[in-house]
């Protein structure tokens, strides 16, 4: 049986007292848990089920069948908190607090595993520090232990555009801009180089066609969706990102792209390193980067399904 539960709950001390959580479940009732958690532009939604056949975000990797196979598992997912209208700073944190306060009113004492890609790795670190005893293991994908200084500093230049789209009254040109700029980021320049392959360098049409025309419709897309408040909220919670490796005695799983910008690998080796309980580092190729685990899910699902396979008990 397949069910979905949405509601509102008491928000966390530091958010507005009229903030809402919202969770949605997947899968066979009293199956083993597992929290799905993604980048800040992820939703609860992360696959399609009965109760809501829409694609959700990670249809390639979530579903029956799939890697993490709702006939076997239950699946939750989070919409993330923003810090609802007092502007007050949101922590990742704070986030991995919203998901236990979910996990409560579902009635879920613990999880069989967070898996939680770019913002829902960093999630999933701060989960593994203060709520150690409510999973078995945690999956991080192209997130570390703390944001990369220029990580941040290409953030902090999107939210400037967006702030000033706001000023002069072009929220919605101020977003989509900010997240152009960011899908330069997440991508490799190899990526890019592959769109405008074999073609004239000198025409300034085809250039901007092959790359301008695809960064201006993604970030359109993703301005008709969200607020300026909401998107710098997210972004600047991605910068104060901060967790002791050190803290996190649940076994881990370091999911890195050597080709990623956001989160070089060195940082993903380092966090391995630190991690104070059982560690083990993946390190995959993929002209994607830090988007991998969006677009490349025909490498990624398969470690995946494959680690959730590995009993915990012979990792401790």
């Amino acid at each position: 049986m397949t069910t979905q539960q949405q509601l509102s709950i008491d928000a966390p001390p530091s958010f507005d007292d009229a903030a809402e959580l919202r969770f949605e479940i997947v899968g066979p009732r009293g199956a083993p848990v597992i929290a799905v958690l993604g980048g800040i532009s992820a939703s609860k939604h992360v696959t399609a089920s009965v109760s809501d056949p829409s694609r959700g975000w990670w249809e390639d990797v979530v579903g029956a069948g799939r890697a993490i196979d709702t006939r076997r598992f239950q699946v939750i997912g989070i919409d993330y908190v923003a810090g609802g209208e007092s502007g007050a700073p949101v922590s990742t944190t704070d986030q991995a607090e919203a998901l236990a306060t979910a996990l409560d009113r579902a009635g879920i004492r613990s999880l069989h595993a967070v898996v939680g890609a770019s913002y829902g790795g960093m999630v999933a670190l701060a989960f593994g520090v203060k709520f150690a005893s409510r999973t078995r293991r945690l999956i991080v994908i192209s997130a570390a232990h703390e944001s990369d200084p220029i990580a941040t500093a290409l953030r902090h230049l999107q939210r400037r555009v967006v702030e000033l789209g706001t000023a002069v009254g072009r929220e919605r040109d101020g977003l989509a801009i900010a997240r152009g700029i960011a899908m330069t980021s997440y991508l490799t320049p190899r990526h890019f180089e592959e769109r405008v392959a074999g073609s004239d360098r000198s025409d300034s049409r085809v250039v901007e066609n092959r790359i301008g025309s695809y960064l201006k419709a993604r970030g359109e897309q993703f301005a008709e969706q969200w607020t300026p408040e909401r998107y710098n909220a997210l972004s600047l919670s991605l910068d104060l990102h901060s967790v002791r490796p050190e803290d996190i005695t649940v076994p881990t799983t370091v999911i890195a792209i050597t080709g990623d910008r956001l989160v070089p690998v060195a940082q993903s080796r380092e966090l391995a390193r630190r991690l104070g309980g059982f560690s083990q580092l993946i390190e995959l190729e993929s002209s994607l980067g830090h988007d991998a685990f969006l677009g490349d899910s025909g490498r990624i699902a398969p470690l995946i399904d494959e680690i959730l396979r590995v009993r915990v008990e012979a990792l401790s």
